[in-house]
């Protein structure tokens, strides 16, 4: 084997591998949302139709299986961006579906910021990875609906994410409280005067 044979790139996942390992990082998020991040893997591994083994052969470790849903979480809303721009009435409609899917992760990553808080090198990294894939993406939504005349245009994608995310602040600890609407009137009032 030459050197170059030693060093190749690993060989892209097959279309029903990555299937399955989506239905596996689905699987674990619903599980996270609804038990916590210390959830039994037996009940992942019931939820996504596949035995303990499967998961450890995948993600050997907890936290390695908690940086692939977050990573997943992040892939999910960072491609919803250009899909929603394309498919939406308005630029402005867009950001305000998207921005819904953005609380929705924020709300619901339950227990996913205790952890991430956490001395475990592993989850440094992943603040950075979210600000990187999501940023240039409500900041696309953002522009389209700036130059569409939509929205004022004196505002950072930034600006806007960091609100609402203080906004979701507790929102998973208190049924009356709706982060989502809140949110929702924050995107509403980032609208032209007509």
């Amino acid at each position: 084997m030459t050197d170059g044979e030693q060093h190749a790139a690993p060989r892209p996942k097959r279309a029903d591998a990555r299937r399955n390992a989506e239905t596996l990082l689905d699987a674990a998020a619903a599980v996270f949302v609804a038990s916590g991040v210390d959830a039994p893997v037996r009940d992942i591994a019931a939820a996504a139709g596949v035995g303990t083994a499967t998961i450890y052969r995948h993600f050997p470790t907890r936290a390695d299986l908690i940086v692939a849903v977050y990573r997943h979480q992040v892939e999910a809303c960072a491609e919803a961006g250009p899909a929603l721009l394309a498919e939406a009435p308005t630029a402005h409609e867009a950001l305000r579906r998207w921005m819904d899917l953005f609380v929705d992760f924020l709300v619901t990553k339950h227990g996913l910021a205790a952890v991430l808080q956490s001395d475990d090198p592993g989850f440094a990294p992943l603040h950075a990875y979210f600000l990187d894939r999501l940023v240039p993406v409500c900041t696309e939504l953002l522009g389209a609906a700036a130059a569409a005349g939509e929205i004022r245009s004196d505002i950072t994608a930034y600006e806007l994410m960091r609100g609402a995310g203080n906004l979701c602040i507790g929102a998973e600890d208190n049924p009356r409280y709706d982060a989502r609407r809140l949110v929702g009137l924050l995107v509403t009032g980032l609208g032209t005067p007509n």
